[in-house]
């Protein structure tokens, strides 16, 4: 993926990582269209941040899926990059129905419903540009799991066969697929967390990112530094360990 020149789609992006890389991506010579659910919040982002465009979408319904995405196209017809970039985590008790069936599916709608649908609502129109880029975004939960949030790891799991699995099937088009895979950082992802030490800083992750952007153009998987102890657990032979780790000092971590 080329680090400027492009026309972004960023589907969830209204606070933490979205709106963060939204803005770093604006800043290197892209033009961005942040979506949201919240038309309070995309009235700010577009008052404090000139020549970021938004949209309204709501990643857990398929018919504002397809209305948004549809809008977008016809607003920005030079769109060659979607970042699917909404997602939700919650903190489970899998030991009674009541602790976990509702946010179960509301999690798996929103992390990988949502990224399915997005992508359906808008191959067609990336397979005909001459160089499009599908970014997903899966966790360092999706190799090693964080005893608080079931859904949330199986979700970003399912998200990293899916980038995979996608890869496979685009190979020989113009589209590429990339796989953002964040460790910890300091969001508001779960309540709290912002202020978690264990987790990285916002503005470090984001700077890594661009880095490795634009020194690995032709990378498959975007992985800053810290996220290799979660995501090679298992091919050191360290998996074990690894999952002792994640559970003891980071109860309530990305």
């Amino acid at each position: 993926m080329d680090i400027s020149g492009n026309t972004i789609f960023i589907p969830g992006a209204t606070s933490g990582i979205g709106l963060a890389l939204a803005m770093r991506l604006h800043d290197r010579g892209n033009t961005v269209i942040v979506g949201g659910r919240r038309a309070d919040r995309l009235e700010r982002i577009a008052a404090e941040h000139p020549g970021l465009h938004t949209i309204r979408i709501d990643t857990a319904d398929p018919a504002v899926i397809g209305e948004a995405c549809r809008e977008v196209i016809a607003r920005h017809p030079a769109l060659n990059v979607v970042i699917a970039m909404a997602g939700v985590m919650r903190v489970e008790d899998w030991t009674v129905p009541s602790g976990f069936l509702a946010t179960a599916e509301e999690t798996i709608t929103t992390n990988v419903l949502g990224p399915i649908r997005v992508i359906a609502a808008l191959i067609e129109h990336l397979r005909g540009r001459p160089d499009a880029t599908i970014m997903t975004v899966s966790s360092g939960l999706a190799f090693a799991p964080l005893r608080a949030t079931p859904s949330y790891n199986a979700s970003k799991a399912a998200i990293h066969m899916l980038s995979e699995s996608l890869r496979l099937q685009l190979a020989g088009t113009t589209v590429s697929v990339l796989e953002l895979e964040p460790p910890s950082v300091q969001t508001d992802l779960l309540p709290g967390h912002a202020e978690n030490e264990n987790a990285m800083p916002l503005d470090d992750f984001v700077d890594e990112v661009m880095t490795l952007l634009e020194t690995q153009p032709d990378a498959t998987e975007i992985q800053v530094e810290r996220v290799a102890f979660l995501r090679y657990g298992e091919a050191r032979g360290e998996y074990d360990q690894v999952v002792a780790t994640l559970n003891s000092t980071d109860p309530h971590g990305r």
